[in-house]
């Protein structure tokens, strides 16, 4: 887990004084090691097909950030940076109760940075979501 205190060994979550805790999420993290850039991933499996629904696509996505992360010698407490791109706001916010809990089940509740952004389209026309990651590995 990270240590929230500032500091210049290991890694530290990074709360302005008076900013209230963001909900499943870190405004900041300060660390140091060995990067490790993730892709975008989406909701498919290792033969191409998708999971239905956004909900399933989310939790995929995130086994798949997270099969890349095993692949590096690295776990989810590792994350320091996710990038969600969403088709739909609407899916997203009417499913965060779901998302949350299948984001809990794929990475625990270890929160790095994290930005939403809602898109036209992706490069997979059945894709819902993509998610790209950033990891560091400490020295």
């Amino acid at each position: 887990m990270l240590d929230r205190k500032k500091h210049t060994r290991g890694p530290a979550i990074l709360l302005p004084e008076g900013w209230p805790t963001p909900k499943g999420y870190a405004n900041g993290i300060k660390t140091r090691g060995d990067l490790i850039f993730i892709a975008g991933q989406i909701g498919w499996d290792t033969e191409g097909k998708f999971a239905q629904g956004f909900v399933a696509q989310a939790r995929k996505a995130l086994e798949n950030v997270m099969a890349v992360l095993v692949e590096g010698d690295a776990g989810p407490e590792h994350l320091v940076r996710m990038t969600w791109y969403v088709t739909d706001m609407p899916s997203y916010r009417n499913s965060l109760a779901e998302i949350g809990a299948a984001y809990r089940d794929v990475v625990g509740r270890h929160y790095p940075t994290m930005t939403l952004v809602e898109v036209k389209s992706l490069a997979e026309p059945q894709a819902l979501i993509e998610i790209e990651a950033t990891a560091v590995f400490p020295e």
